[in-house]
């Protein structure tokens, strides 16, 4: 009976140091850190080309979400979703330009630059540069997949695209963006496929992919079956870490029910990660 009331009282002690140590995990927030490396002249550069990064501290090695805004390339502002907070990653929210100011290659010369600020800056705060995580809503899917797909953004500043852990878009834009096509007259209807659509750059050896999308029938335009074509040919090219989830009765702003999804899919990476170095 002793013996037995040791072990509980052991075992409530552990219990009890777990649940105390699951919350005394800090966070901290640090805003507007420009990413472009050098001065930069242009004052709407100054104006947009910031982050926010908001990360455990008083952890090491943690995984972080590098997180763009939607909002059609026209609109928005870099945001640290809520519901990503307090998990035990960091999220870096990224701001950049916008059209009709600047045309769309630079808003993606933006995304690259704030990912590779990323790469080259997390581990001063604390984080591992191999549990990069990139996702973002809509257009912010967008730019999740040019950067990481087309590897030669990323070469530019010495980065493998191939070191992100995982590309997570929420109902990204595979074909070539809408507003993108507009600056070329070309209405929102006219599927374009050209150097701005992330199908054009399916390849075997890219990140692991997870697309999340809405309903079909609810979506904007043909945002799912974009990303089902996408997820077909990167298959038939021989990539093998490619799958869909359709969230089905949710449209295009399909974010509430896609953020678990996120938070597990991080997890699970870090893990397989983690275990194979």
């Amino acid at each position: 009976m002793i013996k037995i009331k040791y072990v509980l009282l052991f075992f409530l002690i552990y219990i009890s140091t777990l649940t105390t140590f699951a919350q005394t995990t800090n966070y901290d927030l640090k805003r507007d850190i420009p990413y472009y490396e050098r001065t930069q002249k242009d004052a709407y550069i100054g104006e947009r080309c910031k982050l926010d990064i908001y990360y455990p501290t008083n952890k090491k090695n943690f995984a972080t979400v590098v997180w763009f805004h939607g909002g059609n390339l026209t609109g928005g502002n870099k945001e640290i979703p809520e519901a990503l907070k307090k998990q035990g990653f960091a999220v870096v929210g990224v701001g950049y330009r916008l059209s009709p100011r600047v045309k769309g290659r630079e808003i993606i010369d933006d995304a690259v630059a704030a990912v590779a600020w990323v790469f080259k800056h997390i581990a001063a705060y604390g984080g591992n540069d191999r549990l990069i995580f990139v996702s973002g809503h809509s257009a912010g899917g967008y730019l999740d997949m040019m950067l990481t797909l087309n590897k030669e953004y990323l070469a530019k500043y010495g980065i493998d695209a191939n070191n992100i852990a995982e590309l997570i878009p929420f109902s990204g834009q595979a074909i070539t963006h809408f507003t993108i096509r507009k600056e070329s007259g070309i209405k929102d209807t006219q599927p374009v496929i050209d150097q701005y659509a992330p199908l054009y750059y399916v390849r075997a050896d890219a990140p692991p992919l997870l697309l999340i999308t809405g309903d079909r029938e609810l979506e904007m335009l043909g945002r799912y079956d974009e990303n089902a074509y996408l997820a077909r040919m990167m298959k038939i090219v021989g990539h093998k870490y490619t799958r869909l989830i359709e969230l089905q009765g949710y449209g295009h702003d399909m974010t509430y029910p896609g953020f678990p999804l996120l938070i597990k899919e991080v997890e699970r990476r870090t893990k397989e990660i983690v275990e194979a170095y």
